[in-house]
């Protein structure tokens, strides 16, 4: 195996059938470090462990609320900590990942719900990203790649309703932008717009309902979880270099500009 030189750190990876653990292991299967972060500081480390005992990388879990400055924070020192010490690499990779949905029409749309799924989706991207780089600008090398949904372009659909395609178009704006700020230093940010996909999500939906949505897909089908990581790790190596401020599509068509 190839000299592990970076580390990639995802948000809400510890999810079985999701795409946040999928694309960890893919990370690690390409031989890089893997910093994983989630609610479950304890889940994290057990899935970091066992990651890294599978492809012989190094690997750290910690707990986040990636809507909580103090709890970023400290998830992000306590990465650093781990670098310092030797444990990981530099940081290379930003995986924001974590996200929830809002299945609830708009009308009963509370707005303690409204801020609890801005805040966890589009605020948590903001914070993590804030933290982790200053790091990769000192390296003068890195990848964010940011979670949004094809909710964000058309407007919503059977899982997320209002208030998540508002925070994920708040996502493609805070990517661009972030983007073009950076364009000089080495770090490249680009955004993911999966449609459906094959994960917990798609638990409890009746069969009328996913007959539905494979109808509006040309390719007829959900994605794979692997479909949705191979594009984040794509984005995150030297080949992605000459893209930033992207927006790439993974929705098998349901969805065309």
């Amino acid at each position: 195996m190839t000299t592990i030189q970076r580390t990639a750190v995802l948000t809400g990876a510890t999810s079985e059938r999701g795409i946040g653990l999928t694309t960890a292991r893919r990370y690690a299967r390409q031989g890089w470090a893997i910093a994983i972060l989630d609610l479950d500081g304890e889940k994290s480390a057990k899935v970091a462990a066992e990651i890294g005992n599978e492809f012989n990388v190094p690997a750290f879990g910690h707990e986040i609320d990636v809507a909580n400055e103090a709890s970023v924070t400290a998830a992000q020192a306590a990465v650093a900590a781990e670098v310092a010490a030797g444990n990981l690499p530099p940081v290379g990779a930003l995986a924001n990942i974590a996200g929830i949905t809002s299945p609830v029409p708009f009308l009963e749309t509370t707005l303690e719900l409204w801020h609890k799924v801005m805040d966890v989706n589009a605020t948590g991207t903001y914070l993590v990203t804030k933290a982790f780089l200053p790091d990769m600008i000192e390296n003068g090398w890195g990848r964010i790649v940011n979670m949004s949904s094809v909710s964000a372009q058309r407007g919503g659909g059977v899982f997320g309703k209002v208030p998540y395609s508002a925070a994920k178009a708040a996502i493609l704006g805070f990517t661009k932008a972030l983007a073009r700020e950076l364009g000089t230093t080495g770090v490249t940010v680009n955004a993911i717009t999966p449609g459906a996909v094959d994960t917990n999500i798609r638990v409890g939906s009746t069969e009328e309902q996913e007959a539905a949505i494979n109808a509006g897909i040309p390719l007829g089908r959900n994605a794979t979880t692997e479909e949705v990581a191979s594009v984040i790790t794509f984005l995150s190596s030297e080949d992605s270099a000459y893209l930033t401020g992207t927006v790439v599509d993974i929705n098998g068509g349901s969805h065309m500009h």
